[in-house]
């Protein structure tokens, strides 16, 4: 039952008109004829907001630009009690009502540098082709040595706006476009979320949410995209124990249960800088597959020995070299992709 429909069972209850229609009435009783007038024209107005042809903004592709991380942490900073443009149930009806779809907006992502499985063959598609290939044969044990939990793959590195959250969405949507494979991009940098402003869409409930409890179906807080192999989870509402929530018995089953319900299934966490939280540790512990993005001319030897320190050597761990400018055969530009430890 929702929050409105709540409302209007206790109107109708003898004596239940609450603090602010007392206040309003001079505490006098609401006639019945005036209780069933109201109760019409409420539920007039929820028919109306369900039946509108177009769906609710909270999920829908904004054209405008996204928004920046320090908009994002300033949004978040904000004080819980002040008043928002949409209530919490509001919130929950628009996702019902929208279905948890979007359409992606594909000459902004090819704009940003993403791949898209529209697009013509490119440099940037070829470098992604050349770094999910080791990938996926570890994913399903056709690789030199078998790997535990292979579909399950993290990309970390060791600073923020090193590429990492590049790096996770381009490797995303080129493994969608394989003809065998899903893919499922869980946005788990739950400090500094950035998957759903890549893709310019609305903050909802996500990951952290599942793992608190607060909403606990699955499916509800998946993202369907009009890519049809490619499904988003966001990171959700931030959480002062969000350490403790990703080293949760609840992270830990869904982890299990995301790895061994779909065989056929990919799953890409974006995860949080090695060094700048403790999270991406804690992360790479249920992991099958880990790679580090390590930035061209900025990301120092030290800072990545220490962040490799922080891995578990008998993982799977792949560099990817970004924004590198050296030359790679006759046009190259991008990423490198190489292996460490295993």
């Amino acid at each position: 039952m929702s929050t409105i429909e709540k409302a209007i069972e206790q109107m109708e209850r003898p004596g239940s008109a609450t603090p602010e229609a007392d206040s309003a009435a001079g505490k006098a009783e609401t006639p019945m004829e005036n209780r069933a007038e109201l109760r019409s024209s409420i539920q007039q107005a929820i028919e109306k907001f369900e039946n509108q042809s177009s769906p609710p903004p909270i999920h829908a592709v904004n054209k405008a630009e996204p928004a920046s991380p320090q908009n994002e942490r300033a949004a978040s900073s904000s004080s819980p009690n002040r008043e928002q443009p949409r209530t919490v149930a509001a919130q929950e009806t628009a996702l019902a009502v929208s279905g948890r779809e979007i359409k992606l907006d594909m000459l902004r992502l090819r704009a940003s540098g993403m791949v898209t499985p529209d697009a013509a063959r490119s440099q940037i598609s070829e470098e992604f082709r050349m770094i999910k290939r080791p990938l996926l044969k570890n994913a399903f044990g056709q690789g030199a040595a078998l790997v535990e939990n292979g579909n399950l793959i993290m990309v970390t590195s060791a600073f923020p706006g090193e590429g990492k959250t590049f790096n996770s969405i381009n490797l995303a949507m080129s493994i969608a476009t394989e003809f065998d494979n899903t893919v499922l991009l869980i946005d788990a940098d739950v400090a500094r979320p950035a998957v759903t402003a890549y893709f310019n869409i609305e903050t909802g409930p996500g990951l952290v949410d599942y793992l608190t409890g607060d909403h606990p179906d699955l499916s509800q807080l998946l993202i369907r995209t009009d890519i049809p192999k490619l499904t988003l989870l966001p990171a959700g509402r931030r959480h002062q124990h969000s350490t403790e929530l990703l080293a949760s018995e609840n992270m830990r089953n869904l982890v299990r249960e995301l790895s061994q319900r779909y065989s056929d299934r990919i799953i890409i966490f974006d995860s949080p800088p090695l060094l700048a939280t403790t999270e991406a540790s804690v992360l790479a512990s249920l992991m099958g597959q880990i790679v580090v993005v390590v930035e061209s001319e900025k990301t120092t030897q030290d800072a990545l020995k220490e962040a490799l320190s922080l891995l578990d050597a008998n993982k799977s761990i792949n560099l990817v070299l970004n924004k590198s400018r050296q030359p790679f055969g006759a046009d190259y530009y991008g990423a490198y992709y190489g292996s460490y430890g295993q």
